[in-house]
């Protein structure tokens, strides 16, 4: 699958720490072989995401991406990447 990095994405990306970045690099060259790689525990998410997909970087982090039909093919459009409670906050309070 191919995929495209939304500005705020590839900002928040740049700040990460390099190993983050590197491992980020590692899991996308999966994800576009198979995007249902089980290293990358792909799945639906809830409110306040729904309608959006993630996929493991790390332990720690996640990235959050939908996939939109441009020119009659998918493309996963990462929105935001973090770790689990940057993301998703704790349980019951949505994300600021």
């Amino acid at each position: 699958m191919k995929y495209a990095l939304s500005p705020e994405f590839f900002a928040k990306l740049k700040g990460l720490d390099v190993r983050v970045r590197s491992k980020f690099k590692e899991q996308i060259l999966v994800f576009t072989k198979d995007h249902n790689h089980p290293s990358l525990n792909s799945h639906s998410l809830r409110e306040p995401y729904l309608g959006f997909h993630s996929i493991n970087v790390t332990n720690d982090y996640r990235a959050i991406y939908q996939e939109k039909m441009i020119a009659n093919e998918s493309i996963a459009y990462f929105i935001d990447i973090g770790t689990h409670p940057e993301l998703y906050g704790t349980p019951g309070k949505k994300p600021a």
